[in-house]
């Protein structure tokens, strides 16, 4: 499978508590077909999470990425990604997962 690539411009926790990953250009309409509990937010233009229950933010960062590829985007942090109001703590965690080969 053709797996293309996006950025990822910005992490960040909202108030709810709930992970938004937003890419640099792609759209994710469709991603609940993915029934991964990843939903797409048009207004920000990026994938979230639920409001955690049992699952951590890093590894709701994991599902979202997961999804994503499903839906045949790899999604990347750069140097340029921007974190918002995420825990140095979470961010180093997201930063140390190992980086995953294109299925």
């Amino acid at each position: 499978m053709y797996m293309e690539a996006d950025e990822i411009k910005e992490v960040r926790i909202d108030s709810s508590n709930r992970l938004f990953v937003l890419p640099k250009s792609k759209t994710f309409p469709y991603i609940y077909r993915e029934a991964m509990e990843v939903s797409w937010d048009c207004k920000s233009r990026a994938l979230h999470s639920p409001v955690p229950r049992k699952w951590s933010h890093v590894m709701w960062f994991q599902q979202i990425l997961d999804a994503a590829r499903e839906q045949g985007c790899e999604l990347v942090l750069t140097v340029n990604t921007h974190w918002l109001n995420v825990p140095i703590s979470v961010k180093d965690e997201i930063l140390a997962l190992p980086a995953r080969p294109n299925a």
